[in-house]
C-alpha cells in the first residue's frame, strides 16, 4: 500500500491545481458576460456526462443503484448550495483570498463533527479552531473598505456548507461507492440548474460558450482525481495538498488579473493552512489511537 501513497499525493495535487484553474476560468467566464446560474449549470452539466462516461466505461450502470436516494438528494440539496456560495466568493473576491477562506472548511466539520456526530474534540483541536477563525479575521479585514463583506460571507458560508457534505458523505459512503456517490451529485444538481439556466441563459460569443464548457470539464476531471487519491492513500497524507491551490490561486491572479495578495493574506494564510493542517493531524493521531485500542481489546 505505501508504494501507492506517492502517487496518491500526485493524483491529489493535480486535482488541486485542476480546481485552482477552474476557478480562474470562472472569474475568466464572468468577464466575458456568463452569469453565476449559467456557471453552475455548465459545471454541473459537463462533469455529469464526464462522471456518466466513467461509470458506463467502468463498473456499469448497474453500479449506479442505491438503497439512499433520499440522501443523495440532501446531499445534492446542501452540496449545490455550497458551489453556488464559493462561486459567488470566487466572482466577488479576488481568487487568493476566496481560495484562502475555503480552507477553513476543516474547521467547521470539526465543530460540526462534535455538534452533530458528538465526535471527541480535546483542547487541542478546539484551539486550532480558534486559530483558524483568528486567520480569517485577519484575511477578511472587518471593516475595510477594499474588501466587499459579502464575499467573504458567501466564501464562510461556501466552506460552512462543504464542512456539513463531508459530514453527509461520512454516513453515506459506508455503503455507497464514490463514483455512485459521485454521479448522483452531479444527475440531480441538473434538475434545479435546469430551472436557472432557463431563466438565466442568454446568448454569448463562442469564447464564452468554451469558458463555461472548461469550468465544467476542469470541476469533472478534478473531482476524478480527487476521489481517486482518497482511493491510493490516507484522508491525513492527500488531504493536506489541497492547500498547494493557494499558490496557484496567486499566480493566476497575479498572470491572468495583475491582482496579488495583500499583506493580511499573507499573514492569516499561514495561519489558516497551520489550523488545517493540524486538525487533519490531530485526526490521524485520533484514528490510529482508536484503531490501536481496537487491536489491543481483540488479542485481550
Amino acid at each position: 500500500m505505501n508504494d501507492r501513497i506517492p502517487l496518491a499525493i500526485a493524483t491529489r495535487l493535480l486535482s488541486a491545481f485542476l480546481f485552482a484553474t477552474m476557478n480562474a476560468v470562472i472569474k475568466l467566464a464572468q468577464a466575458h458576460g456568463a452569469s453565476l446560474g449559467e456557471i453552475l449549470f455548465y459545471r454541473q452539466f459537463v462533469a455529469a456526462i464526464l462522471v456518466g462516461t466513467v461509470v458506463v466505461a467502468g463498473p456499469g450502470a448497474r453500479s449506479l443503484k442505491t438503497a439512499k436516494f433520499p440522501a443523495h438528494v440532501l446531499r445534492a440539496v446542501v452540496g449545490l448550495s455550497a458551489m453556488a456560495c464559493t462561486f459567488s466568493a470566487i466572482l466577488a473576491l479576488p481568487l487568493a483570498e476566496a481560495t484562502t477562506l475555503g480552507f477553513t472548511m476543516p474547521i467547521f466539520a470539526t465543530i460540526l463533527g462534535a455538534l452533530i456526530l458528538r465526535e471527541k474534540t480535546g483542547i487541542h483541536r478546539w484551539g486550532a479552531v480558534v486559530l483558524g477563525f483568528v486567520g480569517v479575521l485577519i484575511v477578511a479585514q472587518p471593516g475595510a473598505a477594499n474588501f466587499p463583506i459579502w464575499g467573504a460571507v458567501a466564501g464562510l458560508a461556501g466552506a460552512f456548507l462543504t464542512a456539513m457534505v463531508s459530514i453527509l458523505l461520512r454516513q453515506i459512503s459506508r455503503t455507497e461507492q464514490t463514483l455512485t456517490i459521485v454521479f448522483w451529485f452531479s444527475t440531480l444538481s441538473l434538475l434545479p440548474l435546469g430551472l436557472v439556466y432557463a431563466y438565466a441563459a442568454q446568448a454569448h460569443p463562442p469564447v464564452t460558450w468554451l469558458l463555461m464548457i472548461g469550468v465544467g470539464a476542469l470541476g469533472g476531471v478534478a473531482q476524478l482525481a480527487m476521489t481517486s487519491a482518497l482511493g491510493l492513500g490516507p484522508v491525513s497524507v492527500v488531504a493536506p495538498m489541497d492547500y498547494s491551490s493557494l499558490i496557484w490561486a496567486a499566480v493566476y491572479g497575479w498572470v491572468i488579473f495583475a491582482v496579488l495578495p495583500d499583506a493580511a493574506t499573507w499573514i492569516g494564510a499561514p495561519v489558516i493552512v497551520a489550523s488545517g493542517l493540524y486538525i487533519v493531524w490531530r485526526e490521524h493521531i485520533r484514528r490510529r489511537t482508536d484503531i490501536q485500542q481496537t487491536m489491543a481489546q481483540g488479542v485481550g
